[in-house]
């Protein structure tokens, strides 16, 4: 992973919604709950390999060329935000996702 700082403040911060959700509730499980459901979206936020999936739709069955490497490491040097301007798809699918991931665990803290 090329920023690992990006990965030490995203678990810091889960730390930080963990002691919340466990002052609040008074419940074990529901920080469990929380501590895997935080772990698993950062993992899918910062751990994919971008520079395969940073490339045109049509292409992801074939491996990287060298060519699609150097591309891809020219428009990796921008920040977090303008890596995902190149695929709204991706973005919605996210959008969507993580939402509905939200709002149930929204759901289960707040009961």
């Amino acid at each position: 992973m090329a920023n690992d700082a990006a990965l030490r403040s995203s678990l810091l911060w889960l730390a930080a919604v963990i002691l919340v959700v466990g002052i609040c509730t008074h419940s074990l499980k529901k920080m469990m709950t929380t501590y895997v459901l935080g772990v698993l979206g950062i993992a899918a936020v910062l751990l994919p390999d971008w520079d395969y999936f940073n490339r045109d739709f049509s292409r992801w069955p074939y491996p990287v060329t060298s060519e699609e490497r150097a591309n891809s490491s020219l428009h990796a040097q921008g920040s977090g935000f303008l890596r995902f301007a190149n695929s709204p798809l991706r973005v919605i699918g996210y959008s969507v996702v993580y939402g509905y991931a939200m709002y149930k665990w929204w759901e289960y803290v707040s009961t």
